[in-house]
C-alpha cells in the first residue's frame, strides 16, 4: 500500500495536505505536488497515518526535492507553534522561513555567488588613471574602500553592471570569487567594564534556557554583551542568533560582529539578492556560519548547533510583522530559546512593558547598565516652547543658532523629524479646500522635488496643481513640515555644509542606505536630516547635537501604545548625541513643555516613564495585564465589512471571560479604495481567546462571501491602526 504524507502548501487555507507518496521521503523535505491546475512545492509535516480522504481520491506526489530533512524537527514544531498561536495556515508560515529560491523549488545547495576583489594590480592602481572610463573609476574606487569581496549588487549606491567588471577584470585590476566566503577575521576584544562584565558572567552562569532582560541606557555597551557572549559561543563550536530590527542596522552591526569575534558570519535580510539570501541561510542551517545576523524573518532559520539568541532593540515594532502571518520574532526567539534551552538576551534602552513586566514577574532576569560606556556622559535635554513663535519651516530660531553653534565647531547635527515628504496638508485660503486621497481617508503630502501629491498609504500620486481645484485661486499654501522641507531650509541656512538627508524616499533602492551611512559614520556628512530610521542602534561618534522638530506628535494619538512608542522614539533619538569625548545635547520642540511625559526625559529616567504607563495599563486592563486580538474585515462597502464582523461579534456578547470592543469602523476607515473594519477582542485568559479564535478563523474560512471580503486576526496587536 502506498504511504500517504501530509504536505504544508503556500495556500490560504487548510493546515496541511494528504498526498500518496510512492517515493522515500523524510519528515521536513520539500516535495512538489499537484494542487489543481498548478504544481507547488511544500513541506512534508507527517507520515505514515490514516487519511480521511478516500484513497481513490488522493493525489500522488510528483517529486521529492530533498532527500534529507530541509527543516529539522526544532523547526517545524517552532511553525506548528506560529501557525497555532498566530491563528495562521501552516503552509504559509513554511513559505515565511524559506529564502525564495527554496521556495520555488531550487536545489537546497549554494548557488554561484560572483563576489569580486582586488589584485596586487588594483590595489596601487590610482582611480583617477581610468578618468576616461568614470564607472570603471568608481567601481574600482569603491572596491579599494571595502576591506573584503563584495558582489557586484554591493559595488557603488545603486550597483554595477557585470560588463563594468569584466572590464576592469580584463585590465587585470579585479577577479572573480565564485564561491561563498566566510572569512575569519582578526579578532579585536574590547575591555568590558564592571557593569558589563557582570551581565556577561551572569548570563553565563545560567543553565538551560534563561531570558534575560539588559536594559542599558544609549551607548553603555550592549552590543559589546552581546559580542563577548556570541565570542564564547564561537569559541565552544556553537552558534549564536543575532535579531536586528531594521536593514539599515546589519552592514554596520556584520563589520563589528566580524571584527569582535573573528567568527564567520552571514547576514539574513530582505535586502539582500535572492542568492545571497539563500546561501546564507544554507551556511545556517549546516553549520557553516558561526553567527547569524538578520532581520524579523531570520528568527526561523535552522541552527545546526545553537548555542544563544539575541534580540537587539526588542521593544522595537519592526519585530511584529503587519501583514500575512503576524508574528512578532522577539517572542518567537523566546520560545526557541526555550526549544534549544538556550539563553535569549533581549537588550534595549527603552524596554517594552511587556518586558519590564515580564522582569518584574521574575519570568526574565533584569540586567542593567546605567552609564555610557567609557568617558561618554549622558546628552543634555532642554526644551524650545514653540507657543507664539512664527517658524512656518518648523526650525525656530533658538533651534538655529545651536545648529549654528554646533556647525562651527565642527560636530555633527541630526535634526529629527518622523514625517517625510515636504508638507503633510495642502489647502486653498481662500475656499478651504485641501488636497485629500480619493482612495483613501488621508490628505495627501506634497513632495517638491518631484511637484506631486502622494498618498503613504496606499501609494496614489498626482501632479501639484498650480491653482485650487475648487475655485481657482493661487492661493496654495503647504502646512507643517516633512523631512523635505527640513531640508529645504537647512540649504538655505547652511548653504556649505554637506548635508544629508534619509528617509524612506531617499534610500529606496539597494545600497543606498549602507552608503549614506558610510557617508555619516566618515564625517563626509556634516548636518543630518531624518526619520526614525535613524533613531536607533546607529553609532555616528562625531554626533554631538540632535534636534527633536516635532515632539508632540504621538503625545495624544489615540492607540493605547502611542505615549510608550513617542517615550522611546525620542529617547532613543536622543541617544545618538555625544557617545564618545564631544558632549552630547539635546534640544526638543514642542507645543506642551508641561506634558508629564517630556518632563521624564532626561537619560536615565524612561524606567520611570515605563512605571507610570504600567500603573496606568493595569487601571485600564490593557496588556500585558490582559491579551488582545484584533480581526480586521475589508470590503468594497463598509457595511459588508461591518455585516460579518458583527456575526462574529454576536455570540460573544455577555461573555464573562472576553470583552468585546466594536465592531466599529477603523481609525482609517478607507483605504485603498476599500472599507476597514475591525473587532478587538480582550481577555485575561490566554487559552479562552485562542479557543475562541480558532472558532473565529473557521467561520471566516469557510464563509460562502469570502472571495468579497479580505481579513486578518492579529494576536498581540502591536497598533490598533
Amino acid at each position: 500500500m502506498t504511504p500517504i504524507c501530509q504536505v504544508a502548501l503556500p495556500v490560504p487555507r487548510g493546515e496541511t495536505y494528504d498526498y500518496l507518496c510512492p517515493f522515500p521521503v523524510t519528515l521536513g523535505a520539500r516535495v512538489r505536488v499537484p494542487f489543481g491546475p498548478r504544481r507547488l512545492v511544500g513541506v512534508v509535516t507527517a507520515l505514515g497515518h490514516a487519511s480521511e480522504v478516500p484513497g481513490n481520491r488522493l493525489k500522488a506526489v510528483l517529486e521529492v526535492l530533498d532527500q534529507e530533512p530541509l527543516l529539522g524537527q526544532p523547526e517545524l514544531d517552532l511553525l506548528n507553534f506560529a501557525a497555532r498561536y498566530y491563528q495562521a495556515p501552516l503552509g504559509q508560515c513554511v513559505a515565511t522561513a524559506l529564502p525564495k529560491l527554496l521556495r520555488n523549488g531550487k536545489a537546497a545547495s549554494p548557488v554561484l555567488n560572483t563576489r569580486w576583489q582586488l589584485t596586487a594590480q588594483g590595489r596601487t592602481t590610482e582611480p583617477q588613471t581610468l578618468a576616461r572610463a568614470p564607472r570603471q573609476a568608481a567601481a574600482l574606487a569603491a572596491l579599494q574602500a571595502s576591506e573584503s569581496a563584495l558582489a557586484a549588487a554591493q559595488i557603488g549606491a545603486q550597483g554595477t553592471p557585470s560588463a563594468i567588471l569584466k572590464a576592469l577584470a580584463d585590465k587585470g585590476l579585479i577577479e572573480a570569487l565564485n564561491h561563498l566566503t566566510l572569512d575569519s577575521h582578526e579578532v579585536e576584544t574590547p575591555t568590558l567594564n564592571d557593569a558589563q562584565a557582570s551581565a556577561v558572567e551572569q548570563i553565563r552562569s545560567a543553565s538551560g534556557f534563561s531570558c534575560h532582560l539588559l536594559d542599558g541606557v544609549t551607548g553603555s555597551g550592549k552590543t559589546e554583551v552581546y559580542l563577548a557572549l556570541a565570542r564564547e559561543q564561537t569559541r565552544l563550536g556553537r552558534q549564536s542568533l543575532i535579531l536586528v530590527p531594521e536593514i539599515g542596522l546589519t552592514p554596520q552591526m556584520v563589520e563589528r560582529v566580524r571584527r569582535h569575534t573573528g567568527a564567520r558570519t552571514v547576514a539574513l535580510h530582505s535586502g539582500l539578492a535572492d542568492g545571497e539570501r539563500h546561501n546564507a541561510w544554507l551556511a545556517a542551517r549546516t553549520g557553516e556560519a558561526d553567527i547569524v545576523l538578520g532581520t524579523r524573518s531570520a528568527v526561523f532559520v535552522p541552527l545546526a548547533r545553537p548555542g544563544l539568541i539575541v534580540v537587539d532593540e526588542e521593544h522595537d515594532s519592526s519585530y511584529k510583522q503587519q501583514d500575512g502571518i503576524r508574528y512578532h520574532a522577539r517572542d518567537l526567539a523566546v520560545r526557541r530559546a526555550q526549544q534549544f534551552a538556550i539563553p535569549v538576551i533581549l537588550g534595549s534602552a527603552t524596554p517594552s512593558l511587556e518586558s519590564h513586566f515580564n522582569a518584574a514577574q521574575g519570568r526574565y532576569q533584569h540586567l542593567t547598565l546605567d552609564h555610557r560606556y567609557g568617558q561618554a556622559k549622558p546628552p543634555r535635554i532642554s526644551m524650545i516652547d514653540l507657543r507664539g513663535q512664527r517658524c512656518p519651516d518648523g526650525l525656530s530660531n533658538a533651534l538655529i543658532a545651536r545648529v549654528g553653534q554646533h556647525l562651527e565647531a565642527g560636530h555633527q547635527v541630526l535634526l529629527f523629524i518622523n514625517r517625510r515628504g515636504y508638507s503633510p496638508i495642502m489647502l486653498c485660503h481662500d475656499c478651504g479646500w485641501t488636497a485629500l486621497c480619493e482612495r483613501c481617508d488621508a490628505r495627501l503630502i506634497s513632495h517638491q522635488r518631484s511637484r506631486s501629491l502622494r498618498c503613504h498609504h496606499c501609494g496614489h500620486q498626482r501632479p501639484i496643481p498650480p491653482t485650487c481645484p475648487d475655485c481657482g485661486s493661487e492661493e496654495l499654501h503647504q502646512l507643517g513640515q516633512g523631512t523635505e522641507r527640513i531640508d529645504a531650509r537647512a540649504a538655505q541656512l547652511w548653504p556649505d555644509v554637506e548635508r544629508i538627508r534619509l528617509d524612506r524616499d531617499q534610500v529606496s533602492r539597494r545600497g543606498e542606505l549602507e552608503a549614506a551611512l558610510e557617508r555619516i559614520r566618515s564625517g563626509q556628512a556634516q548636518l543630518i536630516i531624518g526619520t526614525q530610521m535613524l533613531a536607533k542602534g546607529h553609532d555616528f561618534p562625531d554626533l554631538s547635537l540632535v534636534g527633536i522638530i516635532d515632539a508632540d506628535q504621538g503625545l495624544y494619538g489615540q492607540d493605547f501604545r502611542a505615549t510608550e512608542q513617542l517615550a522611546q522614539q525620542i529617547t532613543q533619538v536622543a541617544g545618538r548625541a555625544g557617545r564618545r569625548d564631544i558632549p552630547g545635547e539635546v534640544v526638543v520642540q514642542t507645543h506642551n513643555p508641561e506634558h508629564p511625559l517630556l518632563g521624564l526625559l532626561a537619560p536615565g529616567r524612561y524606567a520611570r516613564i515605563a512605571e507610570a504607563l504600567l500603573a496606568e495599563r493595569e487601571q485600564l486592563a490593557w496588556p500585558p495585564y490582559a491579551r488582545l486580538a484584533l480581526i480586521r474585515a475589508e470590503a468594497s462597502t463598509a457595511q459588508t465589512a461591518m455585516n460579518v464582523l458583527e456575526e462574529i461579534a454576536e455570540p460573544l456578547f455577555g461573555s464573562d471571560d472576553i470583552d468585546v470592543l466594536g465592531p466599529a469602523p477603523a481609525p482609517m476607515e478607507r483605504r485603498g479604495g476599500r472599507y476597514r473594519c475591525q473587532l478587538l477582542l480582550r481577555s485575561h485568559k490566554r487559552s479562552v481567546l485562542q479557543a475562541q479564535l480558532g472558532h473565529i478563523r473557521q467561520q471566516l474560512e469557510t464563509r460562502p462571501s469570502a472571495r468579497q471580503l479580505r481579513w486578518s486576526i492579529d494576536v498581540d496587536p502591536q497598533s490598533l491602526d
